[in-house]
Protein backbone atom coordinates (compact mmCIF):
# COMPACT_ATOMS: atom_id res chain seq x y z
CA UNK A 1 0.00 0.00 0.00
CA UNK A 2 1.32 3.44 -0.92
CA UNK A 3 0.82 6.55 1.14
CA UNK A 4 -1.78 9.02 -0.09
CA UNK A 5 -0.39 11.99 -2.01
CA UNK A 6 -0.50 15.28 -0.10
CA UNK A 7 -2.88 17.99 -1.32
CA UNK A 8 -1.28 20.01 -4.14
CA UNK A 9 -1.09 23.17 -2.06
CA UNK A 10 1.05 21.35 0.55
CA UNK A 11 3.62 20.45 -2.08
CA UNK A 12 3.46 23.93 -3.58
CA UNK A 13 3.96 25.57 -0.19
CA UNK A 14 7.08 23.46 0.20
CA UNK A 15 8.30 24.65 -3.20
CA UNK A 16 7.80 28.26 -2.12
CA UNK A 17 10.07 27.66 0.84
CA UNK A 18 12.62 26.03 -1.44
CA UNK A 19 12.68 29.06 -3.77
CA UNK A 20 12.71 32.29 -1.74
CA UNK A 21 11.35 35.30 -3.62
CA UNK A 22 14.45 37.40 -3.14
CA UNK A 23 16.69 34.80 -4.80
CA UNK A 24 14.35 33.00 -7.23
CA UNK A 25 11.54 35.48 -8.06
CA UNK A 26 10.20 33.68 -11.16
CA UNK A 27 10.24 30.24 -9.56
CA UNK A 28 8.58 31.66 -6.45
CA UNK A 29 5.99 33.46 -8.60
CA UNK A 30 5.23 30.32 -10.56
CA UNK A 31 4.72 28.29 -7.40
CA UNK A 32 2.55 31.08 -5.93
CA UNK A 33 0.43 31.10 -9.07
CA UNK A 34 -0.18 27.34 -8.96
CA UNK A 35 -0.78 27.49 -5.21
CA UNK A 36 -3.37 30.23 -5.69
CA UNK A 37 -5.20 28.19 -8.33
CA UNK A 38 -5.18 25.11 -6.08
CA UNK A 39 -6.45 27.09 -3.11
CA UNK A 40 -9.24 28.58 -5.25
CA UNK A 41 -10.30 25.10 -6.31
CA UNK A 42 -10.28 24.05 -2.65
CA UNK A 43 -12.53 26.99 -1.72
CA UNK A 44 -9.87 28.80 0.29
CA UNK A 45 -10.41 32.07 -1.52
CA UNK A 46 -8.72 34.56 0.81
CA UNK A 47 -5.49 32.53 0.84
CA UNK A 48 -5.74 32.06 -2.90
CA UNK A 49 -6.08 35.78 -3.52
CA UNK A 50 -2.99 36.51 -1.42
CA UNK A 51 -0.90 33.88 -3.25
CA UNK A 52 -1.99 35.20 -6.64
CA UNK A 53 -1.21 38.77 -5.61
CA UNK A 54 2.35 37.69 -4.80
CA UNK A 55 2.61 35.92 -8.15
CA UNK A 56 1.39 38.96 -10.10
CA UNK A 57 3.83 41.28 -8.34
CA UNK A 58 6.84 39.02 -8.90
CA UNK A 59 6.09 38.31 -12.54
CA UNK A 60 6.41 42.01 -13.35
CA UNK A 61 4.31 44.28 -15.60
CA UNK A 62 5.50 42.99 -18.96
CA UNK A 63 5.06 39.26 -18.56
CA UNK A 64 2.17 37.19 -19.91
CA UNK A 65 2.33 35.24 -16.67
CA UNK A 66 1.34 38.38 -14.78
CA UNK A 67 -1.84 38.68 -16.84
CA UNK A 68 -2.62 35.05 -16.08
CA UNK A 69 -2.08 35.62 -12.37
CA UNK A 70 -4.22 38.76 -12.40
CA UNK A 71 -7.00 36.87 -14.21
CA UNK A 72 -6.83 34.04 -11.68
CA UNK A 73 -6.89 36.61 -8.86
CA UNK A 74 -10.10 38.00 -10.29
CA UNK A 75 -11.58 34.51 -10.40
CA UNK A 76 -10.71 33.96 -6.73
CA UNK A 77 -12.31 37.26 -5.76
CA UNK A 78 -15.44 36.50 -7.76
CA UNK A 79 -15.73 33.11 -6.09
CA UNK A 80 -15.32 34.85 -2.73
CA UNK A 81 -18.29 37.11 -3.51
CA UNK A 82 -16.38 40.28 -4.38
CA UNK A 83 -17.38 40.98 -8.00
CA UNK A 84 -16.45 44.67 -7.86
CA UNK A 85 -12.82 43.94 -6.99
CA UNK A 86 -12.78 41.03 -9.43
CA UNK A 87 -13.86 43.31 -12.29
CA UNK A 88 -10.74 45.47 -11.87
CA UNK A 89 -8.45 42.46 -12.21
CA UNK A 90 -10.30 41.03 -15.19
CA UNK A 91 -9.90 44.39 -16.94
CA UNK A 92 -6.18 44.39 -16.19
CA UNK A 93 -5.86 40.82 -17.44
CA UNK A 94 -7.70 41.59 -20.67
CA UNK A 95 -5.39 44.56 -21.32
CA UNK A 96 -2.32 42.45 -20.59
CA UNK A 97 -3.40 39.68 -22.95
CA UNK A 98 -4.20 42.24 -25.65
CA UNK A 99 -0.72 43.74 -25.34
CA UNK A 100 0.79 40.26 -25.62
CA UNK A 101 -1.24 39.44 -28.72
CA UNK A 102 -3.16 36.56 -27.11
CA UNK A 103 -6.77 36.77 -28.37
CA UNK A 104 -8.05 33.58 -26.75
CA UNK A 105 -6.77 34.57 -23.32
CA UNK A 106 -8.13 38.09 -23.78
CA UNK A 107 -11.50 36.66 -24.76
CA UNK A 108 -11.56 34.52 -21.61
CA UNK A 109 -10.76 37.54 -19.43
CA UNK A 110 -13.46 39.62 -21.12
CA UNK A 111 -15.93 36.78 -20.62
CA UNK A 112 -15.11 36.77 -16.90
CA UNK A 113 -15.47 40.55 -16.86
CA UNK A 114 -18.90 40.22 -18.45
CA UNK A 115 -20.00 37.78 -15.76
CA UNK A 116 -19.05 40.10 -12.91
CA UNK A 117 -20.50 43.15 -14.64
CA UNK A 118 -23.78 41.28 -14.93
CA UNK A 119 -23.61 40.38 -11.24
CA UNK A 120 -23.06 44.05 -10.45
CA UNK A 121 -26.12 45.03 -12.51
CA UNK A 122 -24.02 46.74 -15.19
CA UNK A 123 -24.20 46.35 -18.96
CA UNK A 124 -22.22 43.24 -19.98
CA UNK A 125 -23.19 43.06 -23.66
CA UNK A 126 -20.00 44.56 -25.03
CA UNK A 127 -17.81 42.27 -22.92
CA UNK A 128 -19.64 39.15 -24.09
CA UNK A 129 -19.69 40.36 -27.69
CA UNK A 130 -15.93 40.93 -27.70
CA UNK A 131 -15.37 37.59 -25.99
CA UNK A 132 -17.43 35.79 -28.62
CA UNK A 133 -15.43 37.49 -31.39
CA UNK A 134 -12.08 36.60 -29.82
CA UNK A 135 -12.88 33.01 -28.81
CA UNK A 136 -12.34 31.05 -32.02
CA UNK A 137 -15.01 28.36 -32.21
CA UNK A 138 -12.70 26.00 -34.10
CA UNK A 139 -10.04 26.17 -31.40
CA UNK A 140 -12.13 26.59 -28.23
CA UNK A 141 -15.73 25.58 -29.04
CA UNK A 142 -16.77 25.33 -25.38
CA UNK A 143 -15.76 28.84 -24.33
CA UNK A 144 -17.06 30.23 -27.63
CA UNK A 145 -20.44 28.60 -26.98
CA UNK A 146 -20.50 29.96 -23.42
CA UNK A 147 -19.73 33.48 -24.64
CA UNK A 148 -22.49 33.27 -27.25
CA UNK A 149 -24.94 31.95 -24.66
CA UNK A 150 -24.21 34.75 -22.21
CA UNK A 151 -24.33 37.35 -24.97
CA UNK A 152 -27.72 36.05 -26.05
CA UNK A 153 -29.04 36.16 -22.49
CA UNK A 154 -27.75 39.72 -22.05
CA UNK A 155 -29.38 40.83 -25.31
CA UNK A 156 -32.66 39.27 -24.24
CA UNK A 157 -32.52 41.04 -20.88
CA UNK A 158 -31.89 44.28 -22.74
CA UNK A 159 -35.05 43.72 -24.81
CA UNK A 160 -33.50 42.77 -28.15
CA UNK A 161 -35.18 39.39 -28.59
CA UNK A 162 -34.43 39.14 -32.30
CA UNK A 163 -30.67 39.58 -31.89
CA UNK A 164 -30.74 37.32 -28.84
CA UNK A 165 -32.41 34.53 -30.79
CA UNK A 166 -29.76 34.68 -33.53
CA UNK A 167 -26.90 34.52 -31.05
CA UNK A 168 -28.51 31.79 -28.96
CA UNK A 169 -29.08 29.62 -32.02
CA UNK A 170 -25.34 29.96 -32.67
CA UNK A 171 -24.60 29.09 -29.03
CA UNK A 172 -26.71 25.96 -29.26
CA UNK A 173 -25.02 24.84 -32.48
CA UNK A 174 -21.58 25.35 -30.92
CA UNK A 175 -22.54 23.45 -27.77
CA UNK A 176 -23.93 20.60 -29.83
CA UNK A 177 -20.73 20.39 -31.90
CA UNK A 178 -18.75 20.29 -28.68
CA UNK A 179 -21.08 17.63 -27.22
CA UNK A 180 -21.79 19.90 -24.27
CA UNK A 181 -25.30 18.84 -23.32
CA UNK A 182 -25.49 21.13 -20.30
CA UNK A 183 -24.50 24.11 -22.44
CA UNK A 184 -26.91 23.02 -25.17
CA UNK A 185 -29.77 22.80 -22.70
CA UNK A 186 -29.02 26.24 -21.26
CA UNK A 187 -28.77 27.78 -24.73
CA UNK A 188 -32.01 26.23 -25.95
CA UNK A 189 -33.90 27.20 -22.80
CA UNK A 190 -32.89 30.84 -23.23
CA UNK A 191 -33.60 30.61 -26.96
CA UNK A 192 -37.11 29.46 -26.09
CA UNK A 193 -37.57 32.54 -23.90
CA UNK A 194 -36.37 34.71 -26.78
CA UNK A 195 -38.87 33.04 -29.11
CA UNK A 196 -41.66 33.74 -26.63
CA UNK A 197 -40.56 37.37 -26.45
CA UNK A 198 -40.71 37.47 -30.26
CA UNK A 199 -44.28 36.18 -30.18
CA UNK A 200 -43.29 32.85 -31.77
CA UNK A 201 -44.60 30.21 -29.34
CA UNK A 202 -44.35 27.27 -31.76
CA UNK A 203 -40.64 27.94 -32.23
CA UNK A 204 -40.39 28.30 -28.45
CA UNK A 205 -41.95 24.85 -28.02
CA UNK A 206 -39.25 23.30 -30.21
CA UNK A 207 -36.51 25.05 -28.24
CA UNK A 208 -37.88 24.01 -24.85
CA UNK A 209 -38.35 20.41 -26.01
CA UNK A 210 -34.69 20.40 -27.01
CA UNK A 211 -33.68 21.93 -23.69
CA UNK A 212 -35.61 19.31 -21.72
CA UNK A 213 -33.95 16.55 -23.73
CA UNK A 214 -30.49 18.02 -23.19
CA UNK A 215 -31.19 18.23 -19.44
CA UNK A 216 -32.23 14.65 -18.56
CA UNK A 217 -34.46 14.50 -15.51
CA UNK A 218 -32.14 12.03 -13.79
CA UNK A 219 -28.96 14.05 -14.51
CA UNK A 220 -29.91 17.74 -14.26
CA UNK A 221 -33.36 17.74 -12.64
CA UNK A 222 -33.48 21.50 -12.00
CA UNK A 223 -32.61 22.32 -15.61
CA UNK A 224 -35.12 19.75 -16.82
CA UNK A 225 -37.87 21.13 -14.60
CA UNK A 226 -37.21 24.68 -15.76
CA UNK A 227 -37.33 23.70 -19.44
CA UNK A 228 -40.57 21.75 -18.96
CA UNK A 229 -42.23 24.58 -17.01
CA UNK A 230 -41.30 26.96 -19.81
CA UNK A 231 -42.60 24.38 -22.28
CA UNK A 232 -45.96 24.49 -20.51
CA UNK A 233 -46.01 28.26 -20.95
CA UNK A 234 -45.16 27.93 -24.65
CA UNK A 235 -47.89 25.34 -25.20
CA UNK A 236 -50.37 27.63 -23.44
CA UNK A 237 -49.47 30.50 -25.75
CA UNK A 238 -49.70 28.15 -28.74
CA UNK A 239 -53.30 27.37 -27.87
CA UNK A 240 -52.58 23.79 -26.79
CA UNK A 241 -54.09 23.53 -23.29
CA UNK A 242 -53.90 19.72 -23.05
CA UNK A 243 -50.16 19.66 -23.61
CA UNK A 244 -49.71 22.76 -21.45
CA UNK A 245 -51.42 21.14 -18.43
CA UNK A 246 -49.45 17.94 -18.95
CA UNK A 247 -46.11 19.76 -19.10
CA UNK A 248 -46.96 21.89 -16.07
CA UNK A 249 -47.76 18.78 -14.01
CA UNK A 250 -44.54 17.16 -15.14
CA UNK A 251 -42.52 20.21 -14.09
CA UNK A 252 -44.19 20.21 -10.67
CA UNK A 253 -43.48 16.49 -10.36
CA UNK A 254 -39.70 16.89 -10.44
CA UNK A 255 -38.46 16.45 -6.85
CA UNK A 256 -36.90 19.64 -5.54
CA UNK A 257 -38.06 21.77 -8.47
CA UNK A 258 -36.91 25.37 -7.77
CA UNK A 259 -39.45 27.96 -6.64
CA UNK A 260 -39.49 29.87 -9.97
CA UNK A 261 -40.25 26.62 -11.79
CA UNK A 262 -43.14 25.83 -9.47
CA UNK A 263 -44.44 29.38 -9.79
CA UNK A 264 -44.44 29.21 -13.61
CA UNK A 265 -46.11 25.79 -13.72
CA UNK A 266 -48.69 26.65 -11.06
CA UNK A 267 -49.60 29.83 -12.93
CA UNK A 268 -50.23 27.87 -16.14
CA UNK A 269 -52.57 25.47 -14.33
CA UNK A 270 -54.38 28.33 -12.58
CA UNK A 271 -54.98 30.12 -15.87
CA UNK A 272 -56.09 27.02 -17.77
CA UNK A 273 -58.17 25.52 -14.99
CA UNK A 274 -59.09 21.88 -14.66
CA UNK A 275 -59.44 19.97 -17.88
CA UNK A 276 -57.84 17.34 -20.09
CA UNK A 277 -54.15 16.95 -19.51
CA UNK A 278 -53.50 13.41 -18.34
CA UNK A 279 -51.23 10.94 -20.08
CA UNK A 280 -53.81 9.48 -22.45
CA UNK A 281 -55.15 12.90 -23.38
CA UNK A 282 -51.67 13.74 -24.65
CA UNK A 283 -51.16 10.40 -26.37
CA UNK A 284 -54.39 11.05 -28.27
CA UNK A 285 -52.57 14.01 -29.85
CA UNK A 286 -49.23 12.31 -30.48
CA UNK A 287 -48.21 9.95 -33.28
CA UNK A 288 -47.73 6.38 -32.04
CA UNK A 289 -43.96 6.51 -32.53
CA UNK A 290 -43.77 9.23 -29.87
CA UNK A 291 -45.77 7.28 -27.29
CA UNK A 292 -42.87 5.38 -25.65
CA UNK A 293 -40.93 8.54 -24.81
CA UNK A 294 -43.99 10.35 -23.43
CA UNK A 295 -45.03 7.31 -21.39
CA UNK A 296 -41.53 6.72 -20.06
CA UNK A 297 -41.22 10.27 -18.73
CA UNK A 298 -44.70 10.25 -17.22
CA UNK A 299 -44.17 6.94 -15.41
CA UNK A 300 -41.09 8.41 -13.76
CA UNK A 301 -43.27 11.27 -12.52
CA UNK A 302 -45.83 8.80 -11.16
CA UNK A 303 -43.05 6.90 -9.40
CA UNK A 304 -41.85 10.05 -7.64
CA UNK A 305 -45.35 11.29 -6.77
CA UNK A 306 -46.93 11.02 -3.31
CA UNK A 307 -49.10 7.87 -3.00
CA UNK A 308 -52.38 9.75 -3.35
CA UNK A 309 -51.25 11.53 -6.52
CA UNK A 310 -49.87 8.29 -7.93
CA UNK A 311 -53.17 6.55 -7.26
CA UNK A 312 -55.11 9.33 -8.98
CA UNK A 313 -52.85 9.18 -12.05
CA UNK A 314 -53.13 5.40 -12.35
CA UNK A 315 -56.90 5.52 -11.84
CA UNK A 316 -57.20 8.10 -14.64
CA UNK A 317 -55.07 5.86 -16.86
CA UNK A 318 -57.36 2.87 -16.28
CA UNK A 319 -60.39 5.07 -16.98
CA UNK A 320 -58.79 6.23 -20.19
CA UNK A 321 -57.89 2.76 -21.38
CA UNK A 322 -61.43 1.50 -20.80
CA UNK A 323 -62.81 4.50 -22.71
CA UNK A 324 -60.56 3.93 -25.76
CA UNK A 325 -61.33 0.47 -27.15
CA UNK A 326 -59.78 1.24 -30.54
CA UNK A 327 -56.33 2.07 -29.19
CA UNK A 328 -56.40 0.37 -25.77
CA UNK A 329 -54.20 -2.58 -26.75
CA UNK A 330 -51.42 -0.38 -28.12
CA UNK A 331 -51.68 2.03 -25.19
CA UNK A 332 -51.37 -0.76 -22.61
CA UNK A 333 -48.49 -2.40 -24.48
CA UNK A 334 -46.62 0.92 -24.52
CA UNK A 335 -47.36 1.41 -20.83
CA UNK A 336 -45.96 -2.03 -20.05
CA UNK A 337 -42.80 -1.16 -21.97
CA UNK A 338 -42.44 1.91 -19.77
CA UNK A 339 -42.84 -0.23 -16.64
CA UNK A 340 -40.02 -2.48 -17.82
CA UNK A 341 -37.64 0.49 -17.97
CA UNK A 342 -38.30 1.55 -14.38
CA UNK A 343 -36.23 0.46 -11.37
CA UNK A 344 -37.81 -2.62 -9.71
CA UNK A 345 -39.18 -0.67 -6.74
CA UNK A 346 -40.86 1.88 -9.00
CA UNK A 347 -42.34 -0.81 -11.20
CA UNK A 348 -43.70 -2.58 -8.15
CA UNK A 349 -45.29 0.61 -6.80
CA UNK A 350 -47.10 1.28 -10.09
CA UNK A 351 -48.35 -2.29 -10.47
CA UNK A 352 -49.72 -2.15 -6.91
CA UNK A 353 -51.43 1.15 -7.73
CA UNK A 354 -52.96 -0.47 -10.82
CA UNK A 355 -54.30 -3.41 -8.82
CA UNK A 356 -55.83 -1.04 -6.29
CA UNK A 357 -57.40 0.99 -9.10
CA UNK A 358 -59.21 -2.17 -10.23
CA UNK A 359 -60.61 -3.17 -6.82
CA UNK A 360 -64.00 -1.45 -6.93
CA UNK A 361 -64.57 -1.59 -10.69
CA UNK A 362 -67.18 -3.73 -12.41
CA UNK A 363 -66.06 -7.25 -13.25
CA UNK A 364 -66.15 -6.60 -16.99
CA UNK A 365 -63.72 -3.67 -16.64
CA UNK A 366 -61.37 -5.72 -14.49
CA UNK A 367 -61.38 -8.53 -17.05
CA UNK A 368 -60.89 -6.03 -19.86
CA UNK A 369 -57.77 -4.57 -18.24
CA UNK A 370 -56.45 -8.01 -17.27
CA UNK A 371 -56.85 -9.20 -20.86
CA UNK A 372 -55.16 -6.09 -22.25
CA UNK A 373 -52.22 -6.56 -19.88
CA UNK A 374 -51.90 -10.25 -20.80
CA UNK A 375 -51.95 -9.46 -24.52
CA UNK A 376 -49.55 -6.58 -24.03
CA UNK A 377 -47.09 -8.77 -22.12
CA UNK A 378 -47.15 -11.29 -24.98
CA UNK A 379 -45.73 -8.62 -27.32
CA UNK A 380 -42.40 -8.71 -25.50
CA UNK A 381 -39.63 -11.29 -25.61
CA UNK A 382 -39.94 -14.15 -23.16
CA UNK A 383 -37.68 -12.75 -20.38
CA UNK A 384 -39.58 -9.43 -20.33
CA UNK A 385 -42.95 -11.18 -20.72
CA UNK A 386 -42.21 -13.50 -17.79
CA UNK A 387 -41.03 -10.63 -15.62
CA UNK A 388 -44.21 -8.67 -16.26
CA UNK A 389 -46.66 -11.52 -15.78
CA UNK A 390 -44.92 -12.84 -12.67
CA UNK A 391 -44.87 -9.35 -11.17
CA UNK A 392 -48.61 -8.89 -11.74
CA UNK A 393 -49.45 -12.36 -10.44
CA UNK A 394 -47.24 -12.11 -7.34
CA UNK A 395 -48.52 -8.68 -6.40
CA UNK A 396 -52.14 -9.63 -7.13
CA UNK A 397 -51.80 -12.56 -4.75
CA UNK A 398 -50.62 -10.14 -2.06
CA UNK A 399 -52.79 -7.09 -2.75
CA UNK A 400 -55.82 -8.57 -4.46
CA UNK A 401 -56.72 -8.89 -8.12
CA UNK A 402 -57.03 -11.47 -10.89
CA UNK A 403 -54.93 -14.56 -10.23
CA UNK A 404 -53.84 -15.05 -13.82
CA UNK A 405 -52.29 -12.42 -16.08
CA UNK A 406 -51.41 -14.74 -18.96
Amino acid sequence: MTAASPPPFVELAARLARYPADHYPIQHATASFHLGCALTEAGRFAEAERALAVAAELFGPDRVERAKAVNARGAALRAAGAPGAAADYFQQAAAGFAAAGLPLERGAALFNLGLVRRELGADAIDCFRQARTLLDADRVPGPAAAAARELGAALLTAGDAEAAARVLADAGALAECGRDLAGLGASLNTLGLARLAQGAPREAVEAFLGAAGAHPRSVRPEGHAMAVANLALAYERSGEPVRARFAARQALGVPGAPAPVRSTADAVLQRLGRGPGDLLDVLDLEPAEQWPQVVREELVRWSDAPPADRAAAVDAFVDGVVARPATAADLVATWLGGLLELPPASMTALVIATLRALRDRPADQVERVRSLVARGCARYHIPQMDRLTRTFEALAAEHGGPRSWR
